[in-house]
């Protein structure tokens, strides 16, 4: 679905700069655009460099964002299952209770969050399932050495753990701003608006000429627009490494006769 959204979105710009230089070449006389090419080739160079920076430095700054939205998934899950190992060695009922309510978050996350994130929100469950865990390991009383160091260590992780959660859901609502959009769209309709004013005599050759540019202007726009939306689109980040998790996590609780919920 979303390929399809782009050859539309990206042929449908080729189609229409096409179309608006056959236009341009039956209403506006020739008579006007003879001798102005140095001028326009002059003007539309500067033009066209300042617009290529200017998406050079926004593609810069989505696949950064990607990418750092990218690395939060990983580490919050490595998070978690480093939390979850720890824990195995507490006594019961804290491990029991413990293990399941982190089981029952990294679930919530890929059944549900997963889904809200694209909009920007967050799952009830996922965040009472982390408050719950952090309710268990407040009341637990170590007992020795031993289950001190695991105790200190289960902390040390919940508060990673805590953390690049709140990284991720940050990521998930960070966009491009307004302003900056529109500077990307109406740089693109002068850029591509401004080949009307080259004088070409062969129509064919000006309209394919157009056409090309408008199409990767549009293509590197879409590109832009679905890396900004990190968790949906033709790019989007997926749950794989919070499944991968669930999995292992799903073996263990079965190996030691303790079902997770959900």
């Amino acid at each position: 679905m979303h390929l399809l959204v782009f050859f539309f979105t990206v042929l449908t710009a080729a189609g229409l700069a096409g179309a608006g230089i056959y236009v341009s070449h039956r209403y506006v006389p020739e008579s006007l655009l003879e001798g102005l090419n140095d001028v326009i080739g002059g003007y539309l160079q500067t033009v066209g460099t300042v617009y290529a920076v200017l998406l050079a430095f926004v593609v810069y700054v989505v696949w950064t964002q990607y990418n750092e939205a990218a690395r939060f998934v990983d580490r919050e899950a490595n998070d978690l299952y480093d939390l979850f190992r720890i824990t195995r060695g507490f006594s019961e009922p804290i491990r029991t209770d413990t293990l399941r309510r982190l089981r029952d978050y990294a679930d919530a996350i890929v059944t549900d969050e997963w889904g809200r994130m694209k909009k920007g929100g967050e799952c009830e469950r996922a965040r009472g399932a982390l408050e719950e865990v952090w309710c268990t390991l407040e009341e637990l009383e170590p007992a020795g050495a031993r289950e001190a160091t695991l105790y200190a260590e289960a902390l040390a992780r919940f508060n990673d753990l805590s953390d690049t959660r709140t990284d991720r859901l940050r990521a998930s609502r960070t966009r491009i701003p307004l302003v900056l959009w529109l500077l990307l769209i109406l740089g693109a309709f002068v850029v591509v608006a401004s080949m009307a004013l080259f004088h070409v005599r062969s129509v064919g050759l000006h309209a394919l000429i157009t056409a090309a540019l408008s199409g990767a202007i549009a293509h590197i726009v879409y590109v832009v627009y679905d890396l900004d939306h990190c968790f949906w689109g033709s790019w989007s980040i997926t749950p794989e490494p919070f499944q991968r998790v669930r999995t292992r996590m799903d073996e263990v609780l079965a190996t030691h006769g303790h079902r997770g919920t959900g």
